[in-house]
């Protein structure tokens, strides 16, 4: 019988988090004061992240170890299996072979718990008692709750309001492991009532929960602010995920031709993608990255390479990215976790010197993929990764046309066992694909400051 999954012994959790940024090619632009447009250092984090994520944020050593508790906490559910996606293959009849990296084994379904335990234990140990975060679809606020819970942290999470509305069993989850949570625009936060004044039935965004849980974390002492995404420490914690795929690939006997990702700030496909382009830009490799996105919110494809803020009230350094508008609502699509204006500054990058391609598909294409999958594959991906398998579909089908025997892995980083509501709506054909029209996405990059 051939081999479908290829797992890894508990010893193999890699022992240090990769860090590409002394291995890029070009330099990153420094985050700037918005008042000055002056460069500002690591202080400028201070008063919402501890100490040792500021050094891991900025720091430009090419590993960082990964402390021994929190590999031991990894061991609940890492190593990942990697799986050859067999059935896939024999339905869309393709001489491409496809792998997928599974998530959705953790804890909280995702791979979001990755960033989330290192971020609770240093912030436990440097003597932080509450975390406040946002929240879109819930993936990364269940993730954090879950770390506060180990570490014995209290949590409040921000949960856009329209996913907060869509997935009422990802807030149960955050309550179960003991988070306090809050359909953002909330009336607690002075950047909430803002929102609310001018919309008072705003669907909510990201960046609006990201003001909101920043306000909440800079005006108590004894809390922090913990961010599941965009950031450089945050995608460094991801890449234990490209680091196994290596190994396992090895495994199998096979290189990737082509590693996929869905994209939203950038974590789940940084963790997969940058050990891959490590290999690339060090060892020679010619692996094709691509990353993709929701045509909602097409910061990659449609967005400005510019220096914007990383929330809607500014409160935030600004930052090099591509971005739609720190004042850009997307639409409600149920990848929530896909909701953001802006990006990855390391991936915008990435993208802006062409070793990253990226690509943008509607919501019904997708969760055509994700059912397809589910029927050969058997697992129900989340609404976020089924934009990841549109594009392997695709590149599959590609391979198919020209003969090629391509070899494609994307990262499968959650599960959609809270996302059915999504489901019933695409199989009762009512699923809506919510797009913006070019001039109102004009409209919110005229908006930026930089």
């Amino acid at each position: 019988m051939e081999s479908t999954k290829f797992l890894l012994d508990e010893k193999a959790i890699p022992e240090s988090w990769y860090n590409i940024v002394p291995d890029l090619p070009f330099g990153l632009e420094p985050p700037l004061n918005p008042a000055t447009r002056e460069p500002v250092g690591p202080e400028a984090f201070a008063p919402i992240f501890p100490q040792e994520i500021i050094r891991q944020e900025v720091t430009t050593d090419s590993y960082v170890p990964i402390p021994e508790e929190v590999r031991e906490i990894y061991s609940l559910w890492r190593p990942t299996p990697l799986f050859r996606a067999r059935r896939l293959e024999r339905f869309l009849d393709t001489p491409a072979h496809i792998y997928y990296k599974y998530e959705g084994g953790s804890p909280s379904g995702s791979h979001k718990p990755n960033t989330a335990v290192p971020q609770a234990y240093y912030n436990r140990e440097e003597g932080v008692r509450r975390l406040t975060t946002e929240t879109g679809a819930g993936q990364w606020g269940s993730s954090l709750a879950f770390a506060c819970g180990v570490m014995g942290l209290e949590c409040t999470v921000y949960m856009v309001r329209v996913s907060y509305d869509q997935k009422p069993y990802r807030r149960i989850m955050m309550e179960t492991y003991g988070a306090e949570v809050h359909a953002s625009p909330t009336d607690l936060t002075q950047a909430g009532r803002n929102i609310l004044g001018e919309h008072p039935d705003s669907p909510g965004s990201l960046g609006i929960a990201i003001s909101e849980a920043i306000e909440d974390a800079v005006g108590h002492d004894d809390a922090k602010y913990s961010l599941g995404s965009v950031l450089n420490h945050v995608l460094l914690h991801q890449t234990v995920i490209g680091q196994e795929a290596i190994q396992q690939m090895e495994l199998a006997g096979e290189y990737p031709d082509v590693v996929v990702g869905c994209v939203g700030g950038g974590s789940n496909f940084g963790g997969v993608a940058f050990p891959f382009i490590r290999e690339n830009l060090k060892n020679g490799r010619d692996t094709r990255i691509v990353a993709v996105e929701p045509a909602s919110c097409p910061t990659l494809t449609k967005g400005r390479y510019v220096y914007d803020f990383g929330d809607t009230a500014g409160t935030t350094p600004m930052m090099k990215m591509y971005t739609l508008g720190h004042t850009f609502v997307p639409s409600g699509i149920h990848a929530g976790g896909l909701r953001y204006h802006g990006d990855s500054p390391i991936v915008s990058a990435l993208v802006h010197e062409g070793l990253v391609e990226a690509r943008a598909y509607t919501q019904n294409p997708t969760f055509e993929a994700g059912v397809t999958f589910a029927r050969t594959e058997g697992i129900v991906p989340a609404p976020e990764v089924t934009h990841a398998i549109k594009a392997t579909i695709d590149l599959a089908l590609e391979a198919k046309e020209t003969g090629e025997e391509k070899t494609i892995l994307f990262n499968l980083c959650g599960h959609g066992h809270f996302d059915f509501s999504a489901y019933e709506a695409y199989l009762a054909g009512e699923l809506v694909n919510l797009e913006h029209s070019d001039e109102e996405i004009e409209a919110a990059i005229a908006g930026i400051p930089g």
